[in-house]
């Protein structure tokens, strides 16, 4: 599973907030929610929040085993 807790971590320790986000990066309300949920996200999302937040993946996502992980 992938998990977003990074992220809010790092929003919190940046100077930008959600509304920021979507106010002046134009990151759509819905990807907030995703991010807030762990459900997936494109690439290119994850890119732009590294620029935004001036950090590495690492600081938004983790892997995390989980149960509930598709069988492969």
């Amino acid at each position: 599973m992938i998990s977003y807790q990074p992220f809010w971590v790092t929003l919190k320790a940046s100077k930008e907030s959600t509304y920021t986000l979507i106010k002046n990066y134009r990151i759509s309300s819905s990807t907030i929610d995703k991010l807030r949920k762990d459900k997936p996200l494109n690439t290119t999302t994850v890119n732009d929040l590294c620029r935004i937040l001036s950090c590495r993946v690492e600081e938004i996502m983790q892997y995390i085993p989980s149960e509930s992980d598709q069988i492969l």
